[in-house]
């Protein structure tokens, strides 16, 4: 049982990364209903729980079977390497009704009872407004589950496009698949994932998307169904740290190079993070975290980039090899 994809030339010059908020917002809807699935959100689930409080995501989770098929236009793959929810859900809200209920269609059968059940043939007779409501209810999910903690997790991701990138550049796409997870193969030009159902597809120039996701381990997911670019999700690296609360121990010769602050807050950067965040973790002021981030950054060792009212910091190649001791 596997998915392939077959790539052609024009195929292989238009592989790319990319990571989406929407696709987020769905799989921590997902989560949800198999917490047990995802340990290393255990941290947060708490939170998550009582942020859906008041919404009924119910006809989400109808759609959500363990094993099939959820509708494919409730998050497309991105148009380009990053994305915002705003224009993630214009795209969902302009999906055509046939094809929408095509695609409900496929993901009925992949639940029990969906095609005949009233609920079922709602969708199905009226699936612009199946879309529209599937936009709407995904908005209030992202506002609720992953707005709060977007800038951690987008740094994540970016980060983890970074690190791949580099790799793709080294060991070329043929390297970099295996890698990304044990059941991708790369044979000739043929993309195999070793997963449940079988199906193959022959590319003609439509590339294929590389997305890094924070909710798929232990999963990797495959989106193959025209008329979308074909894409791979994968558990992004660093998982496991995520939500840890204990940073991780600067080793005794960095504190002798940087001094006990900054040493701290450069090995904690093991995962990206805020001044907020790093001082919460830390047990440090803010005051004090932001001087020794801006003494970091001025070194070299961090980049910054700024998300909306939050600033994440990520350590910089140099910024790790020193952290780690290397070179």
């Amino acid at each position: 049982m596997a998915q392939r994809l077959h790539l052609g030339d024009r195929d292989l010059l238009r592989c790319r990364f990319a990571f989406s908020p929407l696709w987020e917002t769905q799989e921590a809807v997902r989560t949800l209903t198999r917490p047990d699935r995802f340990p290393y959100h255990h941290g947060r689930l708490d939170r998550m729980r009582a942020a859906a409080a008041g919404l009924d995501l119910r006809p989400l989770w109808r759609l959500m079977p363990h094993r099939g098929h959820s509708p494919d236009f409730w998050a497309p793959p991105p148009d380009g390497a990053t994305a915002e929810i705003g224009e993630e859900l214009a795209r969902v809200r302009a999906t055509d009704p046939a094809a929408a209920r095509r695609d409900l269609a496929t993901a009925l059968r992949s639940v029990r009872g969906g095609t005949e059940s009233a609920w079922g043939r709602a969708l199905l007779a009226e699936p612009a407004r199946a879309v529209a409501e599937a936009a709407d209810l995904l908005e209030r999910a992202w506002h609720a589950l992953v707005e709060p903690e977007w800038p951690r997790l987008r740094a994540l991701l970016e980060a983890d496009v970074a690190h791949h990138a580099r790799r793709l550049a080294e060991v070329g796409l043929g390297g970099l698949l295996p890698e990304l997870d044990t059941r991708v193969r790369w044979e000739g030009r043929t993309l195999t994932v070793d997963k449940g159902g079988d199906h193959e597809r022959w590319l003609r120039g439509e590339g294929l998307v590389l997305m890094p996701s924070v909710h798929t381990w232990p999963d990797v997911v495959t989106g193959v169904e025209e008329p979308f670019q074909p894409t791979l999700v994968y558990p992004a690296r660093g998982l496991a740290s995520l939500w840890t609360g204990v940073p991780e121990r600067a080793p005794d010769a960095l504190v002798g190079i940087l001094g006990a602050g900054r040493a701290a807050v450069l090995a904690a950067l093991a995962v990206p993070g805020t001044t907020s965040g790093l001082a919460d973790r830390l047990g440090l002021a803010p005051s004090s975290v932001s001087a020794h981030l801006t003494s970091l950054r001025t070194a070299g060792l961090l980049h910054a980039r700024r998300y909306g009212r939050e600033v994440v910091y990520r350590r910089t190649g140099l910024g790790t090899a020193l952290a780690e001791g290397k070179g």
